[in-house]
């Protein structure tokens, strides 16, 4: 994001490219009959996610914009809530287990949506007695990880949202969570400065607890093989962890501004951060060094 324009950056050709322009009137191109669509102009956007060709990014009104990134125009948006205080959290893009993709919006008015990517109608919708900050659905996309306002962190059933397990040990509100590849481990972020890892065959406990410098940790990664987590604090830290050593081998980046969010490559030999700070605003790309190719690599 920058200035009101979303920027595709190409790290091959290292040059960016418009993508989305939200200050100017967004006019969706989907409509039929019962259609929530709307026109929306100057968003703000507060979160975003891309998979598959698809771009869904969340508003701090409570916007919601859905585009393909390999067509022209917006295919929907909308407001999927007028709550007073409606920032839109978080946004997933996953397949159901029958391979349909949907969206899932995390709320402040203590919602989650579920939304079928094929014509963008709301087909689900969980109510939870704290503002949603950031949800994740699992790899096979069964289970969806529900953090919010609440020291607890929720597992549910993604299709029904009935609570399958509440996961306890975090002091304060939880911002991020993350899934490993496998399925069995869920990395969350927490205000306590911390991110736990939990096994969700075990989910009574934690089975490690990762720490930060400061601040709370608002982003979670991993790689798409595994190998390392990443996880980034509003501001100045970024923190690398190898899975392989059971995350006891880290690595801190300290840079500075505000962090607005971090990335792997699929290839997972490069690492993303966002910095948001009004002065030194950029996106920085760290690339894996490696010591002894079959033993050792570092950012």
């Amino acid at each position: 994001m920058q200035n009101y324009s979303v920027m595709h950056w190409s790290s091959l050709l290292r040059r960016g490219k418009e993508v989305l322009n939200v200050a100017k009137p967004i006019i969706p191109t989907l409509k039929y009959p019962g259609c929530s669509a709307e026109t929306l102009s100057r968003v703000q956007i507060s979160t975003m996610s891309v998979k598959d060709n698809l771009m869904v990014a969340g508003g701090f009104q409570g916007e919601l914009i859905c585009k393909s990134l390999n067509q022209t125009g917006v295919a929907f948006c909308t407001k999927v809530t007028t709550d007073e205080n409606a920032i839109t959290n978080a946004v997933d893009i996953y397949r159901n287990p029958s391979g349909a993709t949907r969206v899932m919006t995390a709320n402040n008015d203590a919602q989650v949506r579920v939304m079928d990517a094929a014509n963008f109608a709301c087909i689900n919708r969980f109510t939870f007695p704290w503002s949603v900050n950031n949800t994740s659905v699992s790899p096979d996309g069964k289970m969806v990880a529900i953090l919010g306002d609440s020291a607890e962190c929720l597992i549910a059933d993604a299709q029904s949202g009935k609570v399958m397990s509440n996961l306890k040990g975090h002091l304060d509100y939880s911002f991020a969570s993350a899934w490993h590849p496998d399925g069995r481990i869920l990395a969350t972020g927490n205000q306590d400065t911390t991110c736990r890892l939990w096994d969700i065959r075990k989910p009574s406990e934690s089975i490690a607890v990762l720490k930060g410098r400061m601040g709370a940790i608002r982003t979670i990664r991993f790689t798409s093989d595994g190998r390392f987590l990443a996880m980034a604090e509003p501001a100045d830290f970024v923190h690398v962890f190898d899975a392989k050593s059971d995350y006891a081998v880290g690595q801190e980046i300290d840079l500075f501004g505000e962090i607005a969010g971090i990335s792997f490559s699929p290839d997972t030999e490069a690492l993303f951060v966002g910095v948001s700070d009004r002065t030194y605003g950029s996106l920085l790309e760290f690339n894996r060094r490696r010591n002894d190719h079959y033993l050792e690599c570092l950012f």
